[in-house]
């Protein structure tokens, strides 16, 4: 139930707040006053689409805010399990609010605290069934008439779609897989061949990143032959001399040791300066034998620089041809691996597809008999339901059919049916499909017959945006009485233009506007008394001071 409306700044309306009664509330006015402002503010609380536009000309921000009673199964809904958690362990009320700046910035709120559209589309539509002024036209569809089937069959049946929904999106997902597997079946031996020869290529050249570093580094060696030679041969023959020429660097050091062993033992100072010629000679004899090694290794291999060159070449034409790297060429070899196992064995995925699919298939068909067998229970209790209300409503004679045909594929993302409502709106004309056979009003009688029966029967709140467009007469009196019945039940809020109906409203609120200078505004009031009988006269299309209509207002009153 929804206790309190405050609205700020949104259109016409600068402040207004309205205090709802349980049964049947009334909102009315002249064409043009505002009375969708109010529509739109539910829907904002629903979490509908906001526009900067809405915004009063000149305010900042327009707001919203409802506080409803919080019936206690909500919160025992486990799809709110987080909303949850926002409240007080003993609420007994809950507030939604959405701000809209003039910006373009938006925010909702739940309890004070900040949330999203989504959370307020997740809560709203559970404390609030919102029926907008088009609402009959979507009646005519398939999927619409499919919602009421199954709401009116109860939770259960829409737990029981939302298993066949999951089954049907798997049988789809698997027969895409296998459709593509088959496809790709006329390829698979070129991509075998094109896979193996990848990989083979790889494989011989086995490209190895510390192998190419040492490589570069021996072929730069390489190619400075004869200049790393000739060095290495002058520092050889600056120690040891030429072999046909004494006088190198490692003479003197002989001559010099020679000349102190022969004192040698005599003073200890003289002989550790003897030991360290020693050293320098031993060190300059391995460092001629290096220089030595070193001269004959560069001319060991004369062919070598151009192995070096070719086995760089085959990597580098790898590196290139995969990934720039032998990091990406090696990736390149496990993705062909793995390419390679996934199509040989492709057969084997194929028939293991096949029986995923026979598998989901088979749930999917049992599902879908438990759901048809289900609205086939449920149609003929809706059609005595809808009939019953529809007599009510001055529509006598009128009868509905709930039609169950196959579905033209087998199977639909819903089920293995198509709904279809059928009506007969007199005594004797054949059944008809209800976008063929209803005029407006009677579209919207049919609706209202239908209303708390599907989407929306476990909602406290049900609000009506000019559900009586189209009726007058006989029929507005009954839609008045059904929209208070309903009201016995739950809260009813109806924006009307009809007499009928709002002499019935247990609480009827009037929006007015009003200029003054450049400036346009819409207030709310709740009306009583003569107040009350102004707005019904007004509603009959008289004068305020016509005598005859005010008491014909009065026994409208007075017969509620």
């Amino acid at each position: 139930m929804l206790h309190d409306l405050r609205i700020e700044n949104l259109l016409l309306i600068e402040r207004a707040e309205l205090r709802f009664a349980g049964g049947l509330n009334a909102i009315t006015g002249e064409t043009g006053a505002g009375k969708t402002i109010l529509a739109h503010a539910l829907d904002l609380l629903m979490g509908g689409r906001a526009r900067p536009q809405i915004v009063r000309p000149g305010a900042d921000e327009a707001y919203v805010e409802g506080v409803f009673a919080l019936p206690g199964e909500l919160l025992a809904d486990p799809e709110l399990a987080e909303l949850r958690e926002r409240l007080p362990e003993a609420a007994d009320e809950i507030v939604l609010g959405r701000r809209i700046a003039a910006s373009g910035r938006t925010s909702a709120f739940v309890q004070g605290r900040f949330a999203s559209a989504g959370d307020l589309r997740a809560l709203g539509p559970r404390l609030l069934a919102f029926y907008g002024q088009h609402e009959h036209r979507r009646l005519v569809l398939s999927s619409a008439q499919l919602e009421i089937l199954d709401g009116f069959a109860g939770a259960e049946q829409l737990q029981r779609r939302g298993r066949y929904r999951e089954a049907h999106a798997e049988v789809a997902a698997l027969s895409r897989e296998l459709a593509e597997l088959r496809e790709r079946e006329g390829a698979r031996e070129r991509d075998l061949d094109l896979f193996r020869f990848e990989l083979a290529e790889i494989e011989a050249a086995a490209p190895d990143p510390d192998e190419q570093r040492e490589l570069e580094a021996e072929r730069e060696r390489l190619r400075h032959a004869e200049d790393l030679r000739a060095g290495a041969a002058g520092a050889l023959a600056a120690i040891a001399g030429a072999e046909d020429d004494l006088g190198g660097a490692r003479d003197p050091l002989g001559a010099a040791e020679a000349a102190l062993a022969a004192v040698d033992g005599v003073d200890a100072s003289l002989d550790a300066i003897a030991e360290r010629v020693r050293a320098v000679t031993i060190e300059m004899d391995d460092v001629a034998s290096a220089l030595r090694s070193y001269t004959e290794g560069i001319e060991a291999e004369p062919g070598r620089l151009q192995t070096i060159e070719e086995r760089l070449h085959a990597v580098d034409r790898l590196e290139r041809k995969h990934g720039g790297s032998i990091e990406g060429v090696l990736a390149h070899g496990e993705r062909c691996r793995t390419e390679i196992d996934r199509l040989e064995n492709a057969e084997q995925l194929a028939d293991e597809l096949e029986r995923r699919l026979d598998e989901a298939s088979r749930r999917r068909g049992a599902m879908a008999r438990e759901l048809a067998d289900a609205r086939g229970k449920s149609a003929g209790q809706l059609e005595k339901r809808v009939a019953a209300e529809l007599s009510e409503l001055a529509m006598e004679g009128a009868s509905l059919e709930v039609s169950l045909d196959p579905h033209p594929e087998g199977f639909g993302p819903n089920g293995s049916e198509v709904v279809e409502l059928r009506v007969a709106t007199n005594p004797g004309i054949p059944l008809s499909p209800l976008r063929d056979a209803a005029s407006g009003g009677e579209l919207s009688r049919i609706m209202l017959a239908l209303t708390g029966l599907g989407p929306g029967a476990g909602a406290g709140t049900l609000a009506f945006d000019e559900i009586d467009s189209g009726i007058g007469g006989n029929s507005a009196r009954a839609v008045g009485e059904r929209l208070r019945r309903l009201g016995s039940e739950r809260q009813v809020i109806c924006i009307t233009h009809l007499p009928q109906v709002a002499s019935l409203a247990e609480a009827h609120f009037r929006i007015e506007k009003r200029a003054s200078g450049d400036q346009t505004t819409a207030t709310v009031d709740r009306v009583n008394g003569d107040e009350l009988v102004a707005e019904i006269v007004r509603m009959l299309g008289a004068e305020r001071n016509d005598k005859a209509a005010s008491r014909h207002a009065r026994e409208l009153l007075a017969a509620a």
